[in-house]
């Protein structure tokens, strides 16, 4: 469920309210002049505007200087129940998020060498990306990985593109599984000489400015590592996956479920060790100790950080002295509303809790 409240902030940075400007009766004619219409326009009044920038959500132009074909940079998302790739989605601005999907091959031999899906270079090769909008007509038109650096005023700045590859075999009837991963970094400008040997742009992760997005990844941070929020990821047969997980997004509720093996960790007869060990399964390597008020949140700025509230095996553990309390289960818990003026709301953060349940190890 979502909560609402009206949150007054003694924070400067983090107070969006501003002074209505007032309006004397001396003044009304003026206003209404400059002001006063019909709340609705005709369709033919209505003019199209194109924006001087990226807008959340808005697609990337990329430009074909061979072929003079203004396009869009695409991210690949599965469809249907079999999760084939659908090449034609656009990646949004702003909208960083991962995908998988599956790809089918009558002669992967064949393919490794003519499909463009497999062709590292087609994910960079004869296109460039286009720092803000143009006012022309969008065409829709191994793990892949683009960072890209925009900034406020002059819009995108950079563009990089990661690849991990894998060794396959195999012929007819094979299936390959694809990962992409689109990445927003803002850039903040740094003085020469402020910080030793740093002089280029230091980039942080971003997920709004300064409210979140509805769909923008949660940030937390681990001993001032900034990183984003995720939870266990199951695979194909149903037990949790060692390497992926689910990232956690702002203003969406998600739930998901796998297998794990006590075997491993059973080995060891101490209860507090079998207790870390699934703590660190549900939370992840990095456990995640706060989490940014804002999208906009920076490591260094203490005020704009809450503190995570963990409810441990140990609050559930005190009618049961001498049996080992280990966590099944683990809801994350996000409080959050509204501030600012009406017109342009922001989401803002109040707290979370880690809140496990727990049953005794038999």
């Amino acid at each position: 469920a979502d909560f609402f409240f009206f949150s007054f902030q003694p924070l400067a940075k983090l107070n969006y309210f501003q002074q209505p400007q007032d309006i004397k009766e001396s003044d009304f004619l003026k206003f209404l002049e400059k002001y006063g219409r019909h709340s609705f326009l005709a369709p033919s009044q209505v003019q199209p505007s194109f924006s001087a920038f990226y807008r959340a959500g808005d697609p990337i132009l990329i430009y074909f200087d061979s072929s003079s074909v203004l396009s869009t940079l695409r991210q690949p998302v599965k469809m249907g129940a079999s999760g084939l790739c659908v090449d034609g989605n656009p990646a949004g601005f702003l909208d960083s998020k991962s995908t998988s999907c599956t790809r089918i091959f009558a002669n992967l031999s064949k393919s490794c060498v003519t499909d463009p899906a497999l062709d590292a270079a087609s994910y960079y090769r004869d296109f460039t990306v286009l720092k803000v909008p143009i006012n022309d007509t969008i065409v829709q038109a191994m793990k892949v990985i683009y960072e890209i650096e925009f900034s406020g005023i002059h819009g995108i700045q950079s563009v990089s593109v990661r690849f991990k590859v894998s060794n396959i075999s195999g012929n007819s009837g094979s299936s390959l599984q694809q990962h992409f991963t689109l990445h927003f970094w803002v850039s903040v400008p740094i003085l020469p000489g402020l910080l030793p040997g740093l002089t280029l742009s230091h980039t942080l992760p971003r997920s709004g400015n300064p409210g979140y997005i509805t769909g923008a990844p949660l940030l937390v941070a681990n001993s001032g590592a900034v990183q984003h929020m995720s939870i266990l990821q199951s695979k194909g047969d149903g037990s949790c996956s060692q390497f992926f997980r689910h990232t956690v997004q702002f203003g969406r509720n998600m739930r998901t479920g796998c297998k794990l093996s006590l075997s491993p960790i059973l080995e060891e007869s101490n209860c507090s060790y079998i207790q870390q060990k699934l703590y660190k399964a549900l939370q992840g390597m990095n456990r995640a100790e706060d989490l940014a008020i804002t999208g906009s949140a920076h490591s260094t700025q203490a005020e704009e950080w809450t503190t995570i509230l963990i409810q441990n095996c140990s609050v559930q553990a005190v009618n049961c002295t001498s049996c080992c309390m280990v966590p099944v289960t683990l809801e994350i818990q996000i409080l959050w509303t509204k501030v600012g003026l009406l017109s342009n709301p922001q989401a803002q953060i109040l707290g979370a809790r880690y809140f496990y349940q727990c049953h005794p190890l038999k």
